[in-house]
């Protein structure tokens, strides 16, 4: 280990900024910040880490405002340091904040991967099968505790064009790794197909599941989740593998 401590955190906070950004499509910010001290770091003790990200893009083009992870009293292979790496010993537990915005989610529900996904669908329509093509989607968050969302979809066998909208309460499941919507209030749409309102109301489900936040040897368990205007924020327990380094 570098005789100055300051030289060996540098080292190690650079090759898990490097670990984690390999993981993402974007990142406009990301910062790892370890505490220890060399005799500690030999003794395979570290005191904390924090890692804090801003405007970090993960798999189906999902964004994330903000990040934040904390983990103290992590226990480390001190091997593992002299090749600038950070080799848990044992898994830990991170506290965690994650902020997405109402573009970001916007983001994701006009993405490729999303269209894809409901492309794939084969739903009823006034009694009849047929594929649907997203025009577009808006994704709200007004307050109140609920998102809303408004949908432009055309019927890809007759060219029509449906709108389905809807506002609901999203809930965290008991096991904390996905969201349910509680609450449904309909809009005029709900009459011209409960399938398709119904496909949208999965789909925002499965955008705000959990498990689109883990990232590789990290598992999130949400504790809460609050829903402002304009944001939506998750607080969370991250159980901690590996932390992945360059």
């Amino acid at each position: 280990m570098p005789d100055n401590p300051g030289l060996g955190e540098q080292a190690l906070n650079k090759a898990a900024e490097i670990g984690l950004s390999s993981q993402l499509d974007e990142v406009e910010n990301l910062d790892v910040n370890i505490k220890t001290d060399p005799l500690k770091v030999v003794q395979g003790q570290v005191d904390a880490v924090t890692i804090e990200g801003e405007g970090l893009v993960m798999q189906k083009d999902l964004r994330m405002e903000e990040l934040e992870m904390q983990m103290t009293s992590v226990a480390i292979n001190p091997l593992s340091v002299a090749f600038g790496k950070i080799e848990l010993t044992k898994p830990t537990e991170a506290n965690t904040r994650v902020v997405l915005t109402e573009a970001d989610i916007n983001r994701a529900f006009n993405s490729e991967y999303v269209r894809s996904q409901l492309q794939n669908q084969k739903i009823s329509v006034n009694g009849q099968q047929t594929t649907i093509e997203p025009q577009h989607v808006d994704f709200r968050l007004p307050g109140d505790g609920k998102v809303a969302l408004n949908a432009s979809v055309k019927l890809v066998e007759t060219g029509d064009n449906q709108q389905v909208a809807f506002s609901a309460v999203p809930s965290i499941s008991a096991n904390g790794k996905s969201v349910s919507l509680e609450n449904v209030e309909y809009g005029e749409s709900e009459e011209i197909s409960p399938d398709l309102t119904k496909a949208l109301i999965d789909q925002t489900s499965e955008i705000l599941n959990l498990s689109n936040f883990d990232l590789e040897g990290m598992n999130l368990q949400v504790n809460q989740l609050k829903v402002e205007v304009g944001k939506l924020t998750l607080q969370a327990q991250a159980y901690v593998e590996q932390i992945p380094s360059g």
